[in-house]
């Protein structure tokens, strides 16, 4: 991934996120760009019940004829560190670069994150409460809205302590 002029990257946003208040708590550089689509890669959950969230995560995955949408942010180059943290980078994902297209047709090169060893598991209702107001926030489509609307959770009804750092 290579930084631009101004010392910054793109980097799209497809889980939690796609939520202006999650990204920004640890990422305070990030201002939004544009709602785009990630092609032939599908939406996942995996990880452990063990997590911070109590579930699964989101990841992507090559899949042919899928879409993935989610939010293109601008990070200063400081911010890298952070995100890589966030993500828990060489533990639980890894970077990847893609390259994602807007409604309008505009490409943007992009750092995102991939599970390195994914097992399936359901989010929870909580996580998943996240990723739908960031997907309503930045107006994703409102077919793809509804996808996330349709996914099911784990279940889980105990209490989630990024949340009140979010203020939900």
């Amino acid at each position: 991934m290579e930084a631009s002029a101004d010392d910054t990257f793109l980097y799209f946003g497809f889980g939690s996120n796609l939520l202006r208040e999650r990204i920004q708590l640890k990422n305070p550089t990030a201002v939004f760009v544009d709602v785009a689509c990630l092609t032939n890669y599908k939406l996942c959950f995996g990880g452990t019940i063990g997590s911070r969230w109590h579930g699964g995560a989101a990841s992507i995955m090559e899949s042919e004829g899928d879409t993935v949408w989610g939010v293109v942010w601008r990070l200063k180059q400081s911010d890298l560190p952070s995100l890589d943290e966030q993500e828990g980078r060489g533990e639980v994902y890894d970077r990847l670069q893609v390259t994602v297209q807007s409604q309008e047709g505009v490409k943007y090169t992009c750092l995102t994150y991939q599970m390195i060893h994914y097992v399936e598991e359901k989010p929870s209702p909580q996580y998943l409460l996240v990723i739908r107001k960031g997907a309503e926030q930045n107006k994703l489509p409102e077919d793809y809205r509804k996808r996330l609307d349709s996914i099911p959770d784990n279940g889980y009804d105990g209490d989630v302590e990024i949340l009140r750092a979010l203020d939900i």
